[in-house]
């Protein structure tokens, strides 16, 4: 063969065997990815949470949060400069209202009350003494009267020094518990430096915001249910003390309740507490999860599990409230629905409740 027809002959051999090639990778390729590629199973159950549907008091009313703060506070300081000579508290102690806590050194005070005791009982006796002169007129009666006078003022003397040895003792104002202890014994305690904190909290004070138009349903008075989180098998009830003059930047206003704390003031202060606004006739009525709720086509529906398998069930709803709403047509109590797992749920779709 000469060199023209062969080089004809590759022209026409070669595309043919890389179309070959071609086609037989893209087989290959082809196989491999039908192999990893998965197939889902239609029969197989998914994954659901579900929901029986039980009939219960929806709450309509307002749910607030507010914080508990003490109802009194105080940091406690002395009244006369003087060395701390006894600390009788720690923090968390508690204490009772009048209760000594820390005592001042009061040696010279004392000294300078036995100085003033004899002063007074020599002008006393010069007092007695002067009468019967004054009496007998061997002395003026001006005389009787500047000892008097001397005398008087002793005695006034007296009751200040008196009054300032009761100020070297520290007394609690209130029965409290200590939270902060910023002194030690052998410091130098100044006036109006503060010693120790003392708080409240046999009764807590509860702030929640109300905005404008909620602020008529509250009164001067009123007794609401408070529940604490954290505190659950706790019952406690607050009662209204006031009701804020001026609204914040948010045009909501301020509402305080009182809280009385358990024996044991298991209630702190910083803790969160919640009043809710129930409305006196609230009947049961049926509710879901909002999370069960779909728009397909343009109606409310939901999943409903029925022997084992998904459903799509149109319902009305009713009244929303936080995470829940309120179901006025198409389930009844005891209908089990899907609240969680929706996402590769299907009409039909067998499902596993877990």
């Amino acid at each position: 063969m000469n060199t023209s027809k062969l080089k004809k002959a590759l022209y026409v051999i070669i595309p043919i065997a890389l179309i070959a090639i071609v086609a037989i990778r893209l087989k290959g390729n082809k196989e491999i990815t039908e192999q990893k590629v998965y197939l889902h199973d239609e029969q197989a159950a998914l994954n659901v949470v579900v929901d029986t549907i039980r009939a219960s008091v929806f709450g309509n009313g307002q749910t607030y949060l507010g914080n508990f703060e003490p109802y009194r506070e105080a940091k406690i300081g002395a009244e006369l400069p003087g060395k701390v000579t006894s600390l009788s508290v720690e923090e968390g102690d508690r204490v009772r209202k009048d209760q000594e806590l820390i005592r001042l050194d009061d040696a010279l005070l004392r000294h300078q009350l036995e100085g003033i005791n004899v002063k007074i009982e020599g002008l006393e006796a010069d007092v007695a003494r002067f009468r019967v002169l004054a009496d007998a007129d061997a002395i003026q009666g001006v005389q009787l009267e500047k000892t008097q006078l001397a005398l008087k003022g002793a005695r006034t003397e007296k009751k200040t020094v008196e009054e300032q040895l009761s100020k070297t003792i520290i007394r609690a104002p209130f029965d409290a518990v200590v939270t902060a202890k910023m002194t030690e014994v052998g410091a130098f305690a100044g006036p109006g430096m503060p010693l120790l904190q003392l708080t409240d909290i046999t009764q807590l004070k509860l702030t929640i915001q109300v905005a404008e138009a909620d602020l008529a349903q509250f009164r001067q008075g009123q007794i609401h249910p408070v529940q604490v989180k954290s505190l659950q098998n706790e019952p406690f009830s607050g009662t209204l003390t006031m009701i804020g003059s001026k609204a914040n930047m948010a045009n909501s206003f301020p509402v305080k309740f009182l809280v009385q704390n358990t024996p044991e003031q298991t209630l702190k202060a910083g803790m969160f507490g919640e009043v809710s606004l129930q409305e006196n006739e609230a009947t049961p009525q049926l509710s879901i999860p909002a999370s069960a709720v779909m728009l397909l086509d343009g109606n409310n529906s939901v999943y409903q599990v029925i022997d084992g398998k998904a459903k799509i069930h149109r319902i009305t709803v009713g009244e929303r409230s936080a995470d829940r709403i309120i179901v006025a047509s198409g389930l009844k109590e005891g209908d089990v629905i899907v609240t969680q797992g929706l996402t590769d749920l299907r009409d039909g779709a067998n499902v596993n409740i877990k």
